[in-house]
């Protein structure tokens, strides 16, 4: 160990995380309906599996996509030959028109302001890379995503600083909310350099609002720092309201041209929209071009390959499918969110309401056995070991409140959903179940003694005399 850098011993990679947890116990014992029904089910893994049917017709009528052919002419060794980190010109132009097209053509994107990486973990490292040095900070909205505890901090060396979001409002970004966590960094001694925010949102499954992106773009502007706006879900909105990317409200607000133009950055994938996490295709939109020259430089470290982005640059390219797609993945992520959340209604449980992405963030606080984080994963173990599934507790995702947790449902079957649902209401209904309601009851039936109690001894009290009491 000792010829090891410190970067390879160390234990910030946060692979000890529930959330990556999960993810090992799932994969020690993977549920299989025919091979291994008694198996983990695999809720924790936000992956669309529902529209892999659209991609595959269209793959069967156009063979010569997939075989590396232009009108029936291989270009194979013009693909296997070194490319430019730059990217294929046609791949650009053809993820920018996609990237327009999913937000309903309100705004519209240079493909030279484009930067192309190995999928979106690789972008916002990369962002990280250039807008931060070691030991600076980025705000991030709580509940966030617990990969960013990797991907942001563990090789850049930068910091996180959570905004504190809360229930009470549905976990919505507020002007206090992000004063407080910019005074908190200043309490630490951290140099704030921007927020970063996912829209949608993972793991709330829910649009940012114009007024939190009005808010959000006020803040970067007095305090003279970056906002990352991840917008890799942008295509998974499923019901209104509308998804609202940063750029449109820059637009809508006339800022173009203007520093907080460009101190404004997106980060953008295949893997939600197309369901296409294997084929690692992530971008950076920047509009500023130091930034857009210093992360095509650093690209060369997770490139995307030619035959990807040859691919994936004819099948964008076809409107036809590209419209027909979205509107079809919207209505099975729609149908899909109802009866998972049917599902939980059945048991008891319900979520906050969503309208996007591949998950809900479903309330189970009624189920803790005391209002605490230790309850919460007493909790989550039961649930992963006992009832076999994989789901994320809020704690992992930096939640300040116990007792909620990320259900994803676009990366099974209907049928393995209903089996997950029947093991969830079985789990809340049996004897465990039982047993909470007993300790629930008590605690009322003890409450009501101690406020008879307590009403006999005012009662006593303000009937005697002045000197016996």
């Amino acid at each position: 160990m000792g010829l090891l850098s410190k970067k390879a011993t160390c234990n910030t990679h946060g692979q000890d995380s529930s959330y990556f947890l999960g993810w090992e116990e799932y994969e020690k014992n993977p549920y299989d309906e025919i091979k291994n029904p008694d198996g983990i089910i695999q809720m924790g893994l936000a992956e669309n599996q529902l529209s892999f049917d659209l991609i595959e017709s269209w793959l069967a009528k156009n063979p010569d996509a997939a075989n590396f052919k232009r009108e029936g002419q291989s270009i194979f060794r013009e693909l296997a030959l070194f490319q430019d980190y730059h990217g294929l010109p046609s791949f650009k132009n053809a993820m920018a028109d996609f990237m327009s097209e999913n937000r309903g053509n309100r705004v519209s994107f240079n493909p030279n302001k484009l930067v192309l990486t190995a999928g979106a973990t690789s972008a916002n490292e990369t962002l990280m890379f250039c807008l931060a040095d070691r030991g600076d900070a980025f705000l991030l909205p709580t509940p966030y995503y617990p990969g960013f505890d990797r991907d942001l901090k563990w090789r850049t060396g930068a910091e996180i600083v959570p905004i504190q979001c809360t229930s009470a409002n549905g976990f919505r970004i507020t002007k206090s909310a992000l004063e407080e966590a910019y005074e908190q960094a200043q309490k630490l001694n951290l140099k704030v350099k921007g927020v970063l925010i996912t829209n949608p949102s993972n793991p709330l499954g829910t649009t940012t609002t114009r007024t939190e992106l009005n808010h959000l773009l006020d803040f970067i502007s007095r305090k003279k720092i970056h906002l990352i706006s991840d917008e890799i879900y942008s295509g998974t909105v499923f019901t209104s309201p509308g998804f609202i990317s940063v750029m449109e409200v820059l637009k809508d607000r006339k800022l173009e041209n203007t520093d907080v133009f460009d101190r404004v950055h997106i980060v953008y994938s295949l893997s939600k929209d197309l369901g296409l996490p294997g084929f690692r295709v992530g971008a950076i939109y920047s509009n500023d071009d130091f930034v857009v020259s210093a992360a095509t430089k650093m690209s060369s470290f997770g490139l995307i390959s030619s035959q990807t982005q040859y691919l994936l640059s004819t099948l964008l390219s076809d409107k036809n499918f590209t419209k027909n797609y979205l509107e079809e993945n919207q209505i099975r992520l729609k149908n899909r969110y109802k009866k998972l959340v049917s599902g939980l209604e059945a048991a008891g449980i319900e979520c906050l309401k969503s309208n996007a992405g591949l998950f809900c963030w479903v309330d189970m606080r009624h189920l803790l056995k005391s209002n605490t984080f230790e309850a919460e994963i007493e909790l989550w173990k039961k649930i992963v070991y006992e009832v076999k599934l994989n789901i994320s507790p809020g704690s992992s995702c930096h939640c300040n409140e116990p007792g909620w947790f990320r259900v994803c449902f676009a990366n099974m079957s209907e049928e393995t959903l209903k089996v997950a649902l029947d093991r969830l209401k079985g789990f809340v209904d049996g004897p465990s179940s039982t047993r909470r309601s007993q300790i629930e009851h008590q605690r009322l039936k003890n409450l009501r003694k101690m406020k008879v109690s307590n009403w006999v001894f005012r009662l006593s009290f303000h009937d005697r005399e002045p000197e016996e009491r």
